[in-house]
């Protein structure tokens, strides 16, 4: 892991910019260390620049944790296949054409998720080598497909917030029985793009015995800010 750039930022948290291999990314950390850590992805594959996320990735280092995000294969300004590129056309067309959209997601969500959780691991790895990161590792982020797939596969991650505000393709909707970590989701009650029945029905799939359900009213991006402060209470109780 190489270290490209970094600032310290007005409330003390240390940003920072980092390769690791053809894997761009991004740490957070606060001024005390070793904090517990926390991976933070956007939802299907948006840039770990995205000004929703890196906010979200302040606060959360602020309250003090180690937060990281990274742009994963076919994410963000890595290079997508034609397959990818082919599928963003046809949603874009079938959006506006008013058309189900459901398999078009299907067949390319589901492939991006299969290539970005390597990457994410091989983050994870690396991550926990540093001496300012110590702890449990949770997982919090609007990708919930790719947290799922996390949950199940990578045991170090105690924890989870997941987001119902993107599409999960049909094999995460299975795996979500797997999933057995504590669990906070977030639902917006009149996402346009997220049937709530959907939602509903997979935070009803998940295995694990403690999972807490916020549902709020507005659309995709309307969701409170005090989630995020109730998000951190969560994290407060499981990783720390």
């Amino acid at each position: 892991m190489q270290f490209t750039s970094e600032q310290r930022l007005d409330d003390g948290v240390l940003e920072r910019e980092f390769t690791l291999g053809e894997i761009p990314g991004t740490l957070w950390t606060p001024g005390s260390g070793p904090a517990p850590l926390v991976l933070m992805a956007h939802n299907n594959g948006l840039p770990k620049a995205e000004p929703r996320l890196v906010a979200r990735a302040r606060y959360t280092a602020a309250r003090g944790y180690a937060v990281a995000t990274i742009d994963a294969v076919g994410c963000g300004d890595r290079p997508r296949s034609a397959s990818d590129e082919q599928a963003r056309t046809d949603l874009r067309r079938a959006m506006r054409a008013g058309e189900p959209v459901d398999e078009i997601f299907e067949s390319f969500i589901g492939p991006m998720v299969e290539r970005a959780v390597p990457d994410w691991r091989t983050t994870l790895d690396a991550l926990l080598e540093l001496p300012e990161i110590g702890g449990p590792v949770g997982y919090s982020g609007g990708w919930t497909a790719l947290g799922i797939r996390l949950a199940v596969v990578e045991p170090r991650i105690a924890a989870a917030g997941f987001f119902a505000g993107g599409y999960v393709p049909r094999a995460q909707r299975e795996e979500a029985r797997q999933v057995t970590i504590p669990l906070l989701f977030l639902l917006q009650w009149d996402d346009e793009g997220n049937p709530r029945q959907r939602a509903l029905d997979l935070f009803d799939a998940f295995g694990s015995k403690e999972k807490t359900l916020h549902a709020n009213l507005g659309g995709h991006t309307g969701t409170p800010w005090f989630e995020l402060e109730d998000g951190c209470r969560f994290l407060d109780r499981h990783l720390k």
